[in-house]
């Protein structure tokens, strides 16, 4: 099956997926032989640096070219990278409640 023949939810659930992967690893992970850290490094502390740092930065980048899987106009690709970009936030947000450390009552 290719992806012309799925349905939308089905490319909309892969896209998704594939934006939150694609996000972390830039945002937080050193990649495979430490390729990403080497590229977030050599950015420095500049402005690309800065986006490289951010997921929620990252994910707007990340989810441009992965809209296209969705989008059959102009307005639908843009409605698509905000889709995209808003589910790796929720994501990012559940993952990172259930890493802290819960305040007690």
């Amino acid at each position: 099956m290719t992806l012309d023949e799925m349905g939308f939810w089905p490319r909309l659930a892969l896209a998704a997926l594939a934006a939150w992967r694609l996000t972390h690893l830039l945002a937080a992970e050193d990649g495979p032989f430490g390729l990403v850290l080497k590229l977030r490094t050599r950015l420095g502390n500049g402005a690309w640096g800065q986006l490289m740092d951010c997921p929620y930065c990252v994910s707007l980048w990340v989810a441009a070219p992965l809209a296209l899987l969705l989008a059959r106009d102009l307005l639908g690709w843009a409605l698509s990278v905000l889709a995209l970009s808003g589910a790796v936030c929720i994501v990012e947000a559940a993952l990172d409640t259930l890493a802290s450390p819960r305040k007690e009552r």
